[in-house]
Parts: structure tokens; C-alpha cells; sequence
């Protein structure tokens, strides 16, 4: 429409202009035609400029169609006026039929054609009483093949016009997915160009990074990845130097607060072949999950072989242990008189510190035993509310506390009901219960709380259709050192005297035994946390992520990594 409005001032200022040259020698009546047609050009220009251009109208059709017959009207006073059928300005017909095709399409440029033709008719025959003879039949076939030719040319402009929005419509909703994708995922993804500048972030990045990205864009930022993860900015420069793409490698990011590591993955783009036009595009993600959950396969593979290993020795023993302590008694029984006195004062002492040490080591081999036998051995409809009460009253009046730990219980006020073997996880529940109140010492807080995870709130990788159930046991004590918890687990490891390094291991047991996971969270002078994660159905899918160990045709589920939900222990611990 602005080249319209342009055309139209130019012919109105031309025709001006003439006559503006020829006035002394013009008639009257055209130079004053003249001038009309100047005002009302630049007046109706004006009218439709300010109605489109200022106020922002929307170009209807019709506003279209009045724009095409006032300039179809404009040309034909302007052919009248320089002579009719003579007039060298009738081609200006043809480049309006045209700007009518373009705008009003369809039957839009015949119609203005049919109306041209019948002006310029009209113009002739009656304007100027011109007889109709080969040239002004030449001009109307010339208007009608103008009018097919620009209508043919507008329906195909129409269609690939059509064409280039559907094209558009679809690059917009590829960015807008590219870029919604991009902006949820949990890897970070970076570009830099070939001199490092980054152009390219998404929010997870940053998240990753410690940094606001979005505000380096245009940056380099080499140096700076290479103080927070030097892996990352190595792979991004041997992708831009050596044009080496990496794959799945490993790197480290080092925060002040925390560090853990990452995978890496990166490519490159040659642009241009020239080292500025080169990119190179690096994706990555906290693996710290992955790592965890292989450390818990690796510790259920070392459960599951110290539990075939304990309960071969403990029934390869007992028995001889039994024998042995009953011979040494029958000996302590011939070494006394009649009347009760000992023969031999030494040999009596020996055979008591050899019925004594029986004693002791039959009661390991019974929790070596009771460590092997681990299993859920009745499935059943548990409340876990109930069971993690009873646990803390237990551990509460237990006479290795002292009974003066102050023990809270936080349970849903609705039953928190399960699949489970009630035995085993009150087991469980109570050894983490009372472990946590003999950490904490006489005038320590322990809290026992239950609560639920939504679907939505279990972590990828623990296919939970009905959500969980976590159990919680959090002690003010000192904390666990580091050394000691990366041996939490494992079995026969204890820092307690007299102590046999199972109860852990046992829990670690029960709770793989209900497809659960059971993780710590501590750090010196801070307490320690211990989370239970449970689902609320044992027919929910399992992760078939890897094979499951078996034991005497049992199977045996792995533990699983728990959520971020119930993460919320002290910065440190093991997850």
C-alpha cells in the first residue's frame, strides 16, 4: 500500500507539473482539471495514509478495493485530460489492473479490469466523441490480457506465499519446541564460537555452572569454565582445535560450597572452514546419581556374597561349636570333687573362658544367620505410620539410652498403608532408631517422621506408578566422619565395641528385599539423616536397568536411587 500511495502522488505531481510547463498555452479547463487532480490525489493519499499508518487500522478488503477504484478513477480523469484514446498515460490502466490483482485477488483484478475498460470506453466514446477503430479495441485486449496475466501471476505469488507461511509456521513452532526443549532439560548446553565466545546457554547450565550465563553471551568464557570444570573447557577446546568430538566423557565440576561430576559430550560445526567461523557445542549432566546408584549395585552385589559367605561358615560351625562347648563342660565337671571343689583352680578358669567365648561366638553365628536370611517371607497390607511408632517407642525405652534421648514421632494423621513384611521393616526401622538414639547420647533429639512422595515426585529411574513412602530417622548427634560412612554398609564394619558390623548391612538387606532404597546424609558437628524409600506396591514395574542377583531361586532387587524430594540432609553425605 505504500508503493501505491508513492505511484499515486507521482502521477498526480507529473500531470501537475505539465501543465504547470505548458499554462500559457493550455485551456483553462485543463489546467484547473490538472490541479483537481493533484488536491485530490494528495488528499485522499493523506485520508488513507494517516488511517493505515497512524492509527494502525488493519487493511480490510474493502479498504483495498476503495483504494483501487478511487486510483482507476485518478488515471482515467488523468487520460481524459491529456486526450483520451490518444493519450499516452492509458497504460497506467495496466499497472493498476495489476496493483488490483496483488491486492484484492481472486476475482478482485478482473473486475477492476471489466471496470477500466468500461472507463476508458466510456471516456472515449463519450469524453471525446472518438469513433472506436482498431486502437481502442488494441487497448481493451491489451487490458484483458493484463488482467489474465496479473491474475495468473497473483494466484501463483498466493501459493507460494501460502507456501512460505505454512514453511514459517512450521521453523516458529520447530524453534519454539528446539527452544522449549532446551529450556527444561536437566543437561546444561553451551556453544562457543571459534575464539570462545559463548553463544549459546540454556538455564541449566548456569544451574550446573554456579553462573549466570545468559548475561556472557558474546563473552569468553574458556577461562572461567576452566576454574569450574577444567574437563568441560578442555573437551570444548580440543572440539574447536583438534576438531575432536568427545563422547560420554567425565569431568568435574568444583563449586565453592560442593562438587561433583559431570558427563560430557561435545561437537563441533566447520560454518565457513575458517577458524572464526568454527562452533562447538557441549552437553552435559550432574552424573553424581549415576555414580550413587552404582555404588549401591556394587554394595548389593558385596551384601548378597558376605550373606551366602556367613551362612555357609555359620552352619559349617554351629555345629561343631555346639559339640566343643559341651565336651569343655563335661571336662569342667571332672575336674570338680564330689563335693563341688575344684581339682584344679586353673583348669576350671580355662573352661569357663572357653564356655564363655562359645556363648559369644554362637551369637555372632546366629547374626550371621539372621544377616543371610534377610527376605520378606509374608506380604502384607502395613501401615508404616504404625511401625515407625512402634520402632521409636522401643528405641525411646531401651536400656542401652538411658531412656533420656528425647524421641519425636511425625506421622500422617491417615494410615500410611504398604506392601510389606511387617516383621522386617519394624526390624529395620528399629535398628535405624535405635542407632540414631544411641549417636545422639542421652540428652540428644531424634525424629522419626513418615511421609508420602507423589508420583511426579519420584526421580527418573524408579518406576513407582502409586508414588512412595519415605521413612525418615534424623539424630543431633556428631555426624558421621567421611571414612567411617563410605563403610557404613559394609558388613562386619564397626566402630562400636562389641559390636558385630551387621545391623546396617541388615537394613540395607530389608529394605532391598521390598525393592526400596535406604541412603544417609551427615557431615561432622551436623547430625545424621537416614531415609527409607519404599513403594506402596510390590507389583509396581521394577527398572530393568540390570540383572538382579538371585539367591536359592530368590530374586533380589537392588536398591534404587531415592528423589530429590527427601535430599535434604546435610551437604556431604552419602545419597
Amino acid at each position: 500500500m505504500r508503493w501505491v500511495y508513492v505511484g499515486r502522488l507521482a502521477v498526480a505531481s507529473a500531470i501537475l507539473l505539465a501543465a504547470v510547463f505548458v499554462w500559457q498555452r493550455a485551456e483553462r479547463d485543463d489546467t484547473l482539471a490538472a490541479t483537481l487532480i493533484f488536491a485530490l490525489a494528495v488528499a485522499a493519499t493523506v485520508a488513507s495514509a494517516t488511517y493505515s499508518e497512524l492509527y494502525r487500522r488493519p487493511l480490510g478488503r474493502s479498504f483495498r478495493a476503495l483504494q483501487t477504484l478511487f486510483d482507476l478513477l485518478l488515471v482515467t480523469a488523468v487520460v481524459h485530460v491529456t486526450g483520451g484514446s490518444a493519450s499516452q498515460f492509458a497504460a497506467l490502466y495496466i499497472l493498476v489492473i495489476a496493483c488490483a490483482s496483488l491486492l484484492l485477488q481472486g476475482l478482485g483484478g478482473p473486475l477492476i479490469a471489466l471496470a477500466g475498460c468500461t472507463l476508458y470506453f466510456g471516456d472515449v466514446i463519450l469524453g471525446h466523441s472518438t469513433p472506436v477503430d482498431l486502437s481502442v479495441a488494441l487497448q481493451l485486449v491489451v487490458f484483458a490480457a493484463a488482467a489474465v496475466g496479473s491474475g495468473y501471476i497473483s494466484a501463483r505469488l498466493q501459493e507460494a506465499g501460502a507456501g512460505s507461511r505454512r514453511l514459517a509456521a512450521e521453523l516458529v513452532k520447530v524453534r519454539l519446541q528446539a527452544a522449549d526443549i532446551l529450556e527444561n532439560i536437566r543437561s546444561g548446553v553451551l556453544t562457543i564460537d571459534g575464539a570462545g565466545h559463548l553463544l549459546f546457554a540454556n538455564p541449566a547450565a548456569g544451574v550446573l555452572l554456579g553462573v549466570d550465563l545468559t548475561r556472557q553471551i558474546g563473552v569468553p568464557v574458556l577461562d572461567d569454565l576452566g576454574r569450574i570444570a577444567p574437563g568441560l573447557s578442555e573437551a570444548l577446546t580440543r572440539a574447536l582445535g583438534a576438531q575432536v568430538r568427545t563422547s560420554r566423557a567425565e569431568a568435574a565440576v568444583e563449586l565453592p560450597d560442593r562438587s561433583f561430576p559431570i558427563g560430557v559430550t561435545t561437537t563441533f560445526t566447520r560454518g565457513d572452514g575458517t577458524p572464526e567461523g568454527m562452533t562447538a557445542t557441549a552437553i552435559f549432566s550432574d552424573i553424581s546419581d549415576q555414580k550413587r546408584v552404582e555404588s549401591l549395585r556394587i554394595r548389593a552385589g558385596r551384601l548378597e556374597a558376605v550373606a551366602e559367605l556367613s551362612a555357609s561358615l555359620a552352619h559349617e560351625i554351629k555345629n561343631p561349636l555346639a559339640s566343643i562347648r559341651s565336651a569343655v563342660e563335661q571336662l569342667a565337671g571332672m575336674t570338680r570333687r564330689t563335693d563341688g571343689t575344684a581339682v584344679d583352680d586353673d583348669a576350671v578358669t580355662l573352661s569357663t573362658l572357653i564356655v564363655r567365648e562359645s556363648d559369644r561366638l554362637a551369637r555372632l553365628l546366629s547374626e550371621f544367620l539372621d544377616f543371610a536370611r534377610v527376605r520378606v517371607t509374608r506380604i502384607e497390607r502395613v501401615d508404616v505410620g504404625t511401625i515407625a511408632r512402634d520402632a521409636a517407642n522401643l528405641a525411646a525405652a531401651h536400656p542401652d539410652t538411658g531412656g533420656t534421648a528425647q524421641v519425636t514421632c511425625l506421622t500422617p494423621p491417615e494410615p500410611v498403608v504398604i506392601d510389606g513384611d511387617n516383621d522386617l521393616l519394624h526390624r529395620a526401622a528399629f535398628n535405624l532408631a535405635l542407632n540414631a538414639v544411641q549417636a545422639a547420647g542421652p540428652t540428644g533429639r531424634v525424629t522419626v517422621e513418615v511421609t508420602t512422595l507423589l508420583p511426579d515426585q519420584v526421580p527418573a529411574g524408579m518406576t513407582f506408578e502409586r508414588g512412595a513412602v519415605t521413612l525418615r530417622v534424623t539424630d543431633n548427634g556428631p555426624g558421621i566422619p567421611a571414612d567411617v560412612r563410605e563403610r557404613l554398609f559394609t558388613p562386619f564394619f564397626t566402630t562400636k565395641v562389641g559390636g558385630s558390623g551387621l545391623g546396617l548391612p541388615v537394613v540395607h538387606r530389608a529394605i532391598e528385599a521390598h525393592r526400596g532404597v535406604v541412603f544417609v546424609d551427615s557431615a561432622a558437628g551436623k547430625g545424621t539423616r537416614f531415609t527409607i524409600v519404599l513403594p506402596f506396591s510390590q507389583e509396581d514395574p521394577t527398572p530393568a536397568a540390570r540383572p538382579t542377583p538371585t539367591r536359592r531361586g530368590k530374586r533380589f532387587t537392588p536398591a534404587k536411587w531415592a528423589s530429590s524430594v527427601v535430599r535434604r540432609g546435610a551437604s556431604g553425605g552419602e545419597r
